[in-house]
């Protein structure tokens, strides 16, 4: 289990990577669409939809290894103010929730890709493509984060009986 955790987590850390990838390219993108405005030379038509593609996309690369990281969103402090084993008890609720609300994305993401596919429908701004590639992504991050949440209860199930110290807001 140890070993394929660790696949796991280069997996996700060559997502963050890619994200951070993605965010250059979105900052070049808007940096040479501000300056050919400003020469006169008209800009870059699509960066607007571009940049709202990549934002949407680097939420997506990120998550998992953001979770993983215990970098997500995270309210703490009742979990440290109630005893260390009811802590620990909520931890593995959350987990839980957490994994439930990923299978039921990945179902219902599936089912919106697979309609947009079936209907031919596009996105039309100033580029045109299949909606479904922009739907895509969605289904495969929670499939992802949901993985991520069942080696989260694989380490809970081995740690000490108390909260994680992970993403710990007051110390």
């Amino acid at each position: 289990m140890a070993r394929l955790s660790h696949w796991y987590g280069r997996l996700l850390d060559a997502l963050l990577l890619l994200a951070c990838l993605l965010l250059l390219i979105m900052t070049l993108l808007i940096g040479a669409d501000v300056l050919l405005r400003n020469i006169g030379l008209g800009g870059i038509a699509p960066s607007n939809e571009i940049s709202e593609d990549i934002i949407y996309l680097l939420t997506l690369l990120a998550a998992p290894g953001l979770l993983r990281q215990g970098q997500h969103i995270r309210v703490d402090i009742v979990l440290r103010a109630l005893p260390a084993k009811v802590g620990w008890l909520l931890e593995w609720l959350s987990d839980i929730l957490g994994a439930i609300c990923c299978l039921y994305f990945v179902w219902y993401g599936w089912r919106v890709v697979e309609a947009s596919f079936k209907s031919g429908a596009l996105s039309i701004k100033t580029l045109i493509m299949p909606e479904w590639w922009l739907l895509a992504p969605m289904p495969l991050t929670f499939v992802l984060l949901g993985v991520e949440f069942f080696f989260r209860m694989h380490r809970l199930a081995l740690s000490e009986r108390r909260p994680r110290d992970d993403a710990v807001s007051a110390a």
